[in-house]
């Protein structure tokens, strides 16, 4: 069977939109005042080293609901259409996309772990959104 492409991107430019707004709520809502309380502490720097962070930062996140959108497409000729499928392949991308940097960051930096734990949960529940956002639009 084959992909839509032309519906791929449309649920993948939606799930990347709510993708961009649960990574803004995170950031701004849970950690804005713990990243005021690093950088002061000299944990963070004041300013990004890559200029344009916040755009390129949009653009990954679009990026990989792409392919959370593609990967669902794909996945629905073998585990079937629907939201289970849609999960499945979220998880999947979502564990790739956000634990092994947290994870080690957790690990081994000198700053609190609240920082790659809320990262994790942005990255792993964000592709898991976009992925069903994605499938919910998605038609053959």
């Amino acid at each position: 069977m084959a992909v839509n492409s032309k519906r791929v991107l449309i649920g993948a430019l939606a799930g990347g939109v709510a993708w961009t707004v649960l990574s803004m709520g995170i950031n701004m809502a849970v950690l804005a005042r713990r990243y005021e309380l690093a950088q002061a502490a000299g944990l963070f720097q004041n300013e990004p080293r890559i200029p344009g962070f916040l755009g390129i930062w949009i653009l990954i996140l679009f990026v990989l609901s792409w392919i959370g959108a593609t990967l669902y497409a794909v996945a629905r000729a073998a585990w079937g259409q629907g939201p289970l499928t849609a999960l499945k392949v979220g998880v999947m991308l979502g564990f790739a996309a956000a634990l092994p940097s947290n994870f080690g960051t957790a690990a081994w930096a000198t700053f609190g772990r609240i920082f790659p734990f809320c990262w994790a949960i942005e990255l792993g529940l964000g592709a898991v959104i976009a992925t069903l956002i994605a499938a919910w639009l998605y038609r053959d």
